[in-house]
């Protein structure tokens, strides 16, 4: 056999490499040296470097409750909890947060040389805010509730925030207090009226057991009182079962509509639509309060309204005066002339006061022609319209002081307007208050009116839109009945809409003041 021989491959000699020595000194000692120089730069860097040229402290922020807007010497950081990098010096911390009052403290800041960027130097603060009236953050989160109930159903690319348990939660604990706890529980009453849609809903029922909760976890206790409370809201309100078919799910609604206690509500508001819409109604003389201007009014007696578009309702009403027509053109040139602030020249300063939009009096300029002492105003806010009725109650002599010239409210309007269309003969009393212009009312919008809580709810949570009544005649013919219920901010000047004032007794507290 044949075998081959393995070769072995020589051994190389290896590479060496000799350092010189540098001024007397041997390599072992001055690279010794370089190494200590490099680890130093590298340590003075991570560990010095940070703490010289950017010093100072973290503030870390928080507040009782949480998601105050924090304002470090003035300048918005966010709310909190959140963190925010000062550099040394003294500066005023502030937090915000509506209903409350503000939490303020001067702090002086120090910083960290050694291992900043590692271990910075933190400066905590807690603020505790304290609430400037018992549910006053409820209170502002139901507003902010009303206004996002105008923003329709949210979906997966459009959301709206949970106002109302945001302000159940704010307002910390309230079921151990039982005034406090009936100063939320009616709040939560009313918003209800602005639960209009499936995220507002759920946003209401869980502002529900946040309260009964004062906001911690929800116990077997408290939430059966809290399902007691529903079901005892849900039976002793007229309405609730229409209420939740509108808003539940479909699944839901099918279920509900089938049910004794819903076709129970629907047959007795089929009741009320079919009935008389004017019980009670006496049209009275016409008179003209000759000291203001010529405009002819209608004097309505005592009644009872049935009235609603959803829901019909029966609504008591005292005796009040209406406009037979809506506000004169000629009448609005006297207002004018005594309130010159509201001509539209200074529309620019209005619109920055936010009375008005930048449509206000166009329309009224480009359609009134000829006889200007019957024809109607439209293009006014609601804010101009209020106005123009305040300088006619200033114009009442002494003898009326009792009276005011105001808004209708719906009410009256409604009960108003059925009367007119009962009457034999129309021409000799109310005009044009179906498609003519739609005409403002005093009232704050809400989509389920029917809902209503006790007056001083009404005024604590408003609303940011008010109520036209009457349809104009762009509007289809039939489209428009005197139940008919639409809305505008109160700065809207619709070429559409104007207004027909009322002289009433004034209420008790000289009327209604609701919140903006």
């Amino acid at each position: 056999m044949f075998t081959r021989k393995k070769e072995v491959p020589a051994a190389l000699p290896e590479d060496t490499v000799h350092l010189p020595v540098l001024l007397g000194i041997r390599p072992q000692v001055y690279l010794a040296a370089l190494y200590a120089l490099i680890l130093l730069i590298v340590l003075f860097f991570l560990l010095l470097y940070p703490g010289i040229s950017k010093p100072g402290s973290v503030l870390v922020l928080r507040s009782e409750p949480l998601g105050a807007a924090v304002r470090v010497a003035g300048v918005y950081q966010g709310t909190t909890p959140c963190e925010v990098f000062v550099p040394p010096g003294t500066y005023p911390v502030v937090m915000t947060l509506p209903g409350f009052s503000d939490y303020a403290r001067d702090l002086e800041i120090q910083g960290r040389l050694l291992g900043s960027l590692f271990f910075p130097r933190k400066e905590p603060l807690t603020g505790i805010l304290e609430e400037t009236a018992p549910g006053a953050a409820l209170r502002a989160g139901a507003r902010e509730y009303a206004a996002w109930s105008f923003a329709g159903e949210p979906t997966p690319t459009y959301q709206i925030p949970q106002s109302l348990a945001e302000g159940a939660y704010r307002s910390g604990p309230g079921a151990g207090n039982p005034e406090r706890y009936e100063t939320l529980d009616r709040l939560l009453h009313g918003a209800t009226r602005f639960a209009a849609t499936k995220a507002g809903l759920r946003d209401l029922i869980r502002a529900k057991y946040t309260v009964d909760n004062a906001g911690l976890s929800p116990s077997p206790v408290s939430s059966l009182r809290s399902i007691e409370d529903l079901v005892t809201y849900l039976s002793e309100t007229p309405g609730s079962a229409i209420w939740l078919g509108t808003v539940l799910p479909p699944e839901a609604q099918r279920i509900l509509t089938v049910h004794p206690w819903y076709t129970k509500q629907a047959q007795r508001a089929a009741s009320l639509k079919t009935g008389s819409r004017s019980q009670g109604l006496i049209l009275g003389r016409t008179f003209r309060v000759d000291a203001l201007f010529s405009m002819g009014f209608k004097e309505i007696a005592p009644g009872t309204l049935v009235h609603g578009d959803m829901f019909p309702q029966e609504t008591a009403l005292e005796g009040f005066s209406i406009a037979e027509t809506e506000a004169s053109a000629a009448s609005w040139e006297a207002f004018l002339e005594a309130h010159p602030d509201w001509k539209g020249e200074h529309t620019p300063r209005l619109m920055e006061q936010g009375l008005v939009t930048e449509d206000y009096l166009v329309a009224l300029d480009q359609s009134v022609s000829g006889d200007r002492a019957s024809a109607s105003i439209p293009g006014v806010s609601w804010y101009a319209a209020r106005a123009y009725c305040q300088w006619l109650t200033d114009l009442l002599p002494p003898t009326w002081a009792a009276y005011e010239v105001r808004l209708p409210t719906e009410a009256e309007w409604e009960y108003a307007a059925w009367a007119a269309l009962d009457e034999a003969e129309p021409d000799e009393g109310l005009r044009d208050m179906i498609g003519g212009l739609w005409e403002w009312c005093g009232d704050p919008y809400a989509p389920f009116p029917f809902l209503s809580p006790d007056q001083e709810t009404l005024e604590e949570i408003g609303a940011p839109e008010r109520t036209v009544r009457g349809g104009s005649w762009v509007n289809p013919p039939g489209s428009v009945n005197p139940g008919t219920r639409a809305s505008l901010p109160p700065a809207s000047c619709s070429p559409f809409v104007s207004f027909r004032p009322v002289l009433a007794l004034k209420a008790p507290g000289q009327g209604e003041v609701f919140h903006e």
